[in-house]
C-alpha cells in the first residue's frame, strides 16, 4: 500500500506545505538526507496548539500537537520528494513548551511518532530526541525538527 493510500486508510489529509517565517528555507537536501526546517503545530497559517504543556494543556494535547506538526513535515517531504515511498524518517526532535517539573516529554513527542509509524511503516521508526523548553516560536507547545532519507 503507497503512503497516500495510507494516508486516506487513517482518514488523513496533508495540509499544504507551511511556509517558512522567516530569513530560511522550509528544507535542504544535502545527498540522500532532507532536513526539514522546525515544524509548529499550524494549520491554515494558525498555531492550533499553544501554551505551555503541563501547565496551559494537557499530555493528550501536547500529543495531538505532535501529531500536526509531524504531518506538517510529511507535507513539507511531499513537496520536496513528490514520492513520499521514498521517503525513510531517519531521526525526530522534539521540542515541548514544558511547565517546571513537567516530565512527560516523551509522551508527548509519541504522538508525532506513531503518526510517523503509522503512516510509513518501518520507514517511519526513527532514532528521537525529546526535550523540553520554556517557549517556542508563536506561542507553539511543541516544534518538531525531521531528518529524513530519500531513496
Amino acid at each position: 500500500m503507497s503512503v497516500e493510500e495510507k494516508l486516506r486508510d487513517l482518514n488523513l489529509q496533508l495540509p499544504p506545505p507551511p511556509q517558512p517565517a522567516g530569513t530560511y528555507t522550509r528544507a535542504v537536501q544535502s545527498g540522500p538526507l532532507i532536513f526539514v526546517s522546525g515544524q509548529l503545530p499550524l494549520l491554515a497559517g494558525q498555531i492550533q496548539y499553544a501554551g505551555i504543556v503541563g501547565a496551559d494543556l494537557d499530555v493528550e494535547a501536547g500529543y495531538a500537537a505532535a501529531k500536526l506538526c509531524a504531518l506538517n513535515a510529511l507535507s513539507v517531504l511531499k513537496a520536496e520528494t513528490d514520492d513520499l515511498d521514498a521517503v525513510s524518517i531517519v531521526r525526530l526532535g522534539g521540542y515541548v513548551a514544558a511547565a517546571p517539573g513537567f516530565s512527560a516529554h516523551a509522551n508527548v513527542v509519541n504522538g508525532a511518532s506513531d503518526l510517523l509509524a503509522s503512516v510509513l511503516g518501518d520507514k517511519g521508526i526513527h532514532a528521537r530526541l525529546a526535550v523540553g523548553v520554556a517557549s517556542l516560536p508563536l506561542g507553539a507547545a511543541v516544534e518538531l525538527e525531521v531528518i529524513a532519507a530519500v531513496g
